[in-house]
Parts: C-alpha cells; sequence; structure tokens
C-alpha cells in the first residue's frame, strides 16, 4: 500500500471513531503526520509502511510532544522485519507503541484492546497475576501442582503471578485450567513506558536562546514541522524559526495543530523586521523578537 493510501485510511479510521483530526502534515522532515483529538484524548501519529524506519530521532520527537501536550504517540505500519503486522498484536520501536491500521479501527472504532505483544522470540501476553493466584488458591493448588501442570518451574509460576508475560500457548493452557480469562489487555491511550529521554544537544543559533532570555522554557525537536516546544507559565508555544520563506510554508499547518491541541504558535523569521498574524500564528521577525522584554509580551502578541 502507498503511504498516501495509508495516511487517508488512518484517518479515515480515526475520524469513523470521532475524533477531529488535523491535517496531514507534507512538511519535511517530519516526526508524526497527524495528531488526532476527541474530548480529553490527544493521539500523535506515524504513518510508516515499515515500522523499523522509525528512527531514535523521530521516537524522541513523539515522546517530548507527548509529555508536554499530554498526548499519546502511536506508530501505524504494515510490516515490520519481513512480515506484515498481525491483527490485534502490539510491537514496541523505542519504547513506542506500534499497530497496523486494522489493529486501531479494532481499538478506536470497536472497542477492542489487543492483548498480545510482539517480543524477541515470537508473541507474548500479560498475565492477570493477582486474579491467577485468587484462581489457584481458590482451586486448592499449589506452585508445584500448576507448575507441573504447565510443565514449568514453581519459580516461573510465581513470575507469572507477578505479572510476568507469557507465550500464547501457556496462556491458553492457563485460562483452560481456570476456566477464566486470564490475559490483560493493553490500553493504547497512556498506558506505555517511552525509554527515558535523553538530554538535548547543543542548539544551534541564537533564536531559541532569546526565548530563554525572556523566560521561556525551551525544547528543542529534531524532526518535527516545528523547530521546539516553548513553554511559558500555563501557555505551551509551538515554535518555527527560519527565513520568512520557510516558516510562511510552516505558518498554517502549525496554526492548524495548536488549535487542535490547544496551544500557541509562533514562526521566528530571520529575514523579516515586522510582526503578523497568519491564521492563528504568529509571524515576527527575530529583531522584533529581540526586543521583547518578557514572555508575557510575547504571548499578548499572539493572543493579539
Amino acid at each position: 500500500m502507498s503511504q498516501d493510501r495509508l495516511s487517508q485510511m488512518v484517518i479515515s479510521i480515526m475520524l469513523l471513531a470521532g475524533f477531529d483530526v488535523s491535517e496531514r502534515c507534507n512538511i519535511r522532515p517530519r516526526s508524526f503526520d497527524l495528531i488526532a483529538k476527541k474530548g480529553d484524548t490527544l493521539v500523535t501519529i506515524k504513518v510508516v509502511s515499515h515500522i523499523d524506519s522509525i528512527t531514535a530521532d523521530i521516537a524522541w520527537d513523539l515522546n517530548l510532544i507527548a509529555r508536554y501536550l499530554e498526548a499519546t504517540p502511536l506508530i501505524i505500519g504494515e510490516r515490520a522485519r519481513d512480515t506484515d503486522l498481525e491483527r490485534g498484536v502490539v510491537y514496541i520501536r523505542y519504547g513506542l507503541f506500534a499497530i497496523s491500521p486494522e489493529t486501531l479501527y479494532d481499538y478506536f472504532v470497536e472497542g477492542n484492546s489487543p492483548m498480545v505483544y510482539a517480543s524477541p522470540g515470537g508473541l507474548y501476553v500479560k498475565i492477570k497475576g493477582d486474579l491467577l493466584r485468587e484462581m489457584r488458591e481458590r482451586s486448592g493448588m499449589s506452585l508445584w501442582d500448576l507448575a507441573s501442570h504447565l510443565g514449568v518451574s514453581r519459580r516461573t509460576i510465581s513470575k507469572y503471578e507477578s505479572g510476568m508475560g507469557t507465550t500464547l500457548e501457556v496462556a491458553i493452557k492457563l485460562e483452560e485450567v481456570f476456566n477464566a480469562p486470564l490475559v490483560e489487555t493493553i490500553d493504547l491511550i497512556g498506558c506505555h513506558s517511552p525509554e527515558p529521554m535523553r538530554p538535548p544537544e547543543t542548539r544551534p543559533g541564537d533564536i531559541l536562546s532569546d526565548l530563554e532570555r525572556i523566560g521561556m522554557e525551551i525544547y528543542a525537536m529534531r524532526q518535527a514541522p516545528f523547530q521546539a516546544l516553548a513553554l511559558f507559565n500555563k501557555h505551551t508555544i509551538l515554535t518555527a524559526y527560519g527565513t520568512s520563506q520557510k516558516v510562511m510554508k510552516r505558518a498554517s499547518f502549525i496554526g492548524n495543530i495548536s488549535r487542535l491541541t490547544e496551544t500557541s504558535a509562533v514562526c521566528i523569521a530571520t529575514d523579516y523586521k515586522k510582526q503578523k498574524k497568519i491564521g492563528k500564528t504568529l509571524l515576527i521577525g527575530e529583531e522584533p523578537l529581540h526586543n521583547l522584554k518578557d514572555g508575557s509580551e510575547l504571548i499578548d502578541l499572539i493572543n493579539e
């Protein structure tokens, strides 16, 4: 399936699920393609044909956006290594969940959470440890009894009861023994554990330093359509900078994203002397920015 068709499929699924979906990002480089919102649920989506094409920089941006916009990052793709992504299976890339469009549909449209995750060696599920212990004790079975029945060690059963994952085959046997559903579902929204954030690299140029001078807390992006997230008091500002020709191309898209995420948007042009609004986005020259004394002045300009 082509990248365009795959993206359209994802958009259609999210719209069918009742989400408001941003315009598709056509700016390169891009660490995400879409942002979708429904109520308090905000999802940043990267669409790729092959999930192994996800890089550390893309994961960095998705994690950063998720952290400061209170969003959930998802990777939607078709293949991993040499095989198609299986329906109902969650894959992990740099600590982020990656799923097929079919799994996306099942979760958001049908309300069916996946149960299986892929890990080196095969497909696994997580056991409801407390319920397993309760069912075993209620049945009068010792750790040894259950271990002998399954052909594993007592220590392994103890780990299952502590929440350790197991193979599908073992999970099926456990559910047959106790005639009860013992497999945890995987909540795609807000329940993943991204890798720890790496320290930011040194930033070139003076623009982000100028924002810091007026009290902004800056988090530099790596491949997003905006180069930084700027935080000031309770305001989050999607920030792009460069020549006026470059930032003009970004202004409309960033404004669309800021509307959906209830943030602000600013484009700083290195060769522009004035300021104006392009939709929801403030376009301001580097020199007028330098004349600001406090971040609240920039917020006032954005809100005019």
